[in-house]
């Protein structure tokens, strides 16, 4: 129980900081002339994060916080989650938002994990929605999550994301034959 509320308790405080960043790249975007997207379905994508968060704690005291087999595997495939993340984040710098928000005209980011996918941080998410609960054996939340989180993502986010990037910069044209979600080998030739 002990391992699992120290877990947990930087799983939330990691949210919650992110929350902090994202509200100030927003404020700083807006002050530029920032255009928000998707406000119609962020709403969802919160509620998402914060059921995920209830049914794992909820799942997890129901199943005695049991540990998974392959705990050590999957923690360590989480750590290296968190360095992709921070690397993700400082990629981006002062673009990085949980909200689809769009400066007109600016050039889009190509550095970072942004050289090799289109989305390297919904890739990250989906990871940890699978992995956090996995490793202490909440399976159902595993599933269900991976799920809702796949379908919000493939249906409305990425959608409305690219549609607005599109429309308000050279996204099209830069990331035409970067793949969303799975990287190809880089063709040193390019």
């Amino acid at each position: 129980m002990i391992l699992f509320s120290v877990f947990i308790s930087f799983v939330v405080l990691q949210r919650l900081m992110e929350l902090v960043i994202a509200k100030r790249n927003e404020k700083n975007m807006k002050l530029r002339g920032a255009i928000e997207y998707g406000k119609e379905h962020y709403h969802y994508i919160v509620l998402l994060h914060i059921g995920f968060l209830f049914c794992f704690i909820t799942e997890a005291i129901w199943s005695g916080f049991t540990l998974t087999p392959f705990f050590t595997v999957l923690f360590t495939l989480y750590v290296l989650l968190q360095a992709v993340r921070i690397w993700t984040i400082r990629s981006l710098g002062m673009y990085w938002n949980t909200k689809i928000i769009i400066l007109p005209k600016a050039m889009v980011v190509k550095r970072g994990p942004y050289r090799y996918l289109r989305h390297p941080n919904y890739v990250i998410v989906a990871l940890e929605i699978l992995i956090i609960p996995l490793l202490f054996s909440a399976y159902f939340t595993a599933v269900l999550f991976s799920l809702l989180n796949y379908f919000l993502l493939t249906y409305i986010r990425i959608p409305a994301e690219e549609k607005a990037l599109t429309a308000q910069s050279n996204y099209g044209d830069d990331f035409a034959k970067t793949p969303k979600f799975v990287p190809r080998p880089i063709n040193k030739n390019r």
